[in-house]
């Protein structure tokens, strides 16, 4: 009796599972017994691009709207104040600008289809016809549909599929209240639960409708390396571009350097001899204080040892009594002068004894009292030294330096002979250039190098000295190619040199280049890219970036 319990559960699991199975097999894979379900759609809203020889357009449905965004083919800057027109399938339309873009209304983007639109965008004296198709997908999801018998069938099985397995679970425990509960008996009953749920689950999912996501713009790498970048993200990237030209461009000399003050418009304040620092009325001046030629900056006061004291007093002593004995000898004369009995020179020659004595005297008192002052050789402002009060300064040392921080110049290290170039500039960690004159080189090897100075021209703030920079030569020789800025290249993970190509208003392709050094602002590409090619040159970076 009770394996015949076990026996009859598990047939109730295998009916139940063979009834669900049955329901679903009417419309397998493989077969097509209807209508299929719609295809996803891409990640991006519908859209669609339109180019000439001075725009580009890319119109996107979003919603009841189309939105628009013009910019300029060569250089993809926005433009922000064309009169734009649109034969729409309901006729003629006017684009109102919206913060840089312009929009329509279009509720004719509600139905699915192919819809063909021309743009005519005017600026100034510009005007240009644009045609362009937008394809809108249909967006309407449904379950699967059946035909003929298999509908029927379907139809009455559906019902019944949360029943069957309920069913199948209440008739165990049923069967398992008459007997034992024997291990057979309860893998039994467990083995009819799982398959029934597992059945049921299976047939919920695969005849759930599938449901489709709106329109999202990113931007996204493809597997071919073509970077897609929608409109809106190009406006925050801030993308720029150029079109290409070949040429031939002098070939550039790049040499290291550094920034160094005029060494006629700086200057070393050193103390003479060693002594303790102290400050003068105003104080110790500051790093970056202006100075005039000629300000007091600090005084030294000379360290007396104790040997020292002792014998200036005897100096002192000793000059003191020699003035005592000159005063009264001159005393004596001024007394005897009228009468004739001394010569008028011993009188004279008593007074400038005595004048020479005082001033002896008065120079040893200065020694002791009055320290040595330190003044400005140069004016300008103060770039090094923070003296503290009752510091000692060994004798020669550096107290202060003084530059002009506008006049400053450029120290190169060339390991070839240089000769007055053409041209120089320089460049600098932020990707400014300036313009060079040149000043002079050495004729003395420094660690097998050469030195070559230039003056920087022009506006010179925010470089201090010290700071290392490239300096570009001119060269007398020419090299042919293409000429991009320095912003333009690339340079990825594996060290490949790339540039991105503008190839479709919203695609960007990446380009390995070989490229040498032109000058500071640009490099020459002579391998990888050719002449009219549209390049990015502003907001490369930004598109290696994206995934």
């Amino acid at each position: 009796m009770r394996p015949a319990i076990a026996f009859a559960a598990a047939l109730v699991a295998v009916v139940a599972f063979a009834t669900l199975d049955a329901s679903r097999s009417f419309a397998h894979e493989g077969h097509d017994h209807g209508p299929q379900s719609p295809v996803a759609q891409p990640d991006a809203a519908p859209r669609g691009e339109a180019t000439s020889p001075a725009f580009e357009v890319v119109a996107i449905a979003q919603g009841g709207e189309l939105l628009i965004y013009l910019d300029r083919f060569a250089t993809n800057e926005p433009v922000r104040d064309a009169r734009i027109e649109v034969e729409t399938p309901e006729g003629p339309v006017s684009a109102t600008p919206s913060n840089g873009f312009y929009r329509i209304k279009a509720p004719w983007l509600g139905k699915p289809g192919h819809v063909d639109l021309i743009f005519t965008a005017t600026l100034g004296s510009e005007t240009e016809v644009l045609p362009l198709s937008i394809d809108i997908p249909d967006r309407t999801s449904a379950a699967p549909e059946l035909g003929g018998w298999a509908a029927r069938v379907s139809a009455l099985l559906q019902p019944t599929t949360a029943f069957a397995a309920g069913f199948g679970l209440v008739l165990g425990i049923a069967l398992m209240s008459f007997g034992r509960r024997r291990p057979s008996t309860l893998a039994a009953l467990l083995l009819a639960a799982v398959l029934a749920a597992t059945s049921g689950s299976g047939w919920a999912q695969e005849n759930q409708a599938p449901t489709l996501d709106a329109g999202t713009d990113r931007a996204s790498r493809a597997a071919n390396g073509v970077v897609f970048v929608p409109k809106p993200i190009q406006r925050i990237f801030g993308l720029r571009t150029i079109v290409t030209e070949a040429g031939s461009h002098p070939r550039a000399i790049e040499l290291p350097g550094r920034i160094i003050p005029d060494p006629n418009a700086s200057g070393f304040v050193q103390t003479a001899v060693g002594g303790r620092l102290s400050a003068p009325p105003g104080g110790f001046p500051r790093l970056g204080t202006p100075v005039r030629q000629g300000d007091v900056l600090a005084h030294v006061t000379p360290p007396m040892q104790q040997i020292d004291v002792s014998d200036m007093r005897q100096r002192q002593g000793e000059l003191d009594q020699q003035i005592s004995i000159v005063e009264r000898r001159l005393h004596r004369y001024e007394r005897l002068a009228p009468s004739g009995a001394i010569a008028a020179t011993q009188l004279e020659e008593t007074k400038l004894e005595l004048e020479g004595l005082k001033e002896r005297r008065v120079a040893l008192d200065k020694v002791r009292r009055e320290p040595e002052v330190l003044t400005a050789p140069v004016a300008g402002v103060i770039a090094e030294g923070t003296p503290v009060a009752g510091q000692i300064a060994q004798p020669n040392a550096v107290v202060f330096q003084i530059i002009d921080p506008v006049r400053l110049w450029i120290e190169a290290l060339s390991f070839d002979a240089v000769g007055v170039p053409r041209s120089a500039v320089v460049a600098t960690a932020d990707g400014r250039t300036l313009p060079l004159v040149y000043r002079g080189s050495g004729w003395v090897d420094r660690n097998q190098s050469v030195a070559v100075q230039f003056e920087i021209e022009g506006e010179n703030s925010g470089l201090r000295p010290g700071q290392f920079v490239t300096v570009f030569l001119a060269a007398s020789d020419e090299k042919k190619g293409i000429a991009v800025p320095h912003s333009s290249v690339i340079r990825t993970s594996n060290g490949q040199d790339v540039v991105y190509a503008h190839v479709a208003p919203e695609r960007f392709e990446a380009k390995p280049v070989r490229i040498e050094s032109l000058d500071g602002q640009r490099v020459l590409v002579v391998a990888g890219i050719e002449p009219g090619e549209r390049i990015a040159v502003q907001g490369a970076e930004l598109l290696d970036h994206v995934r």
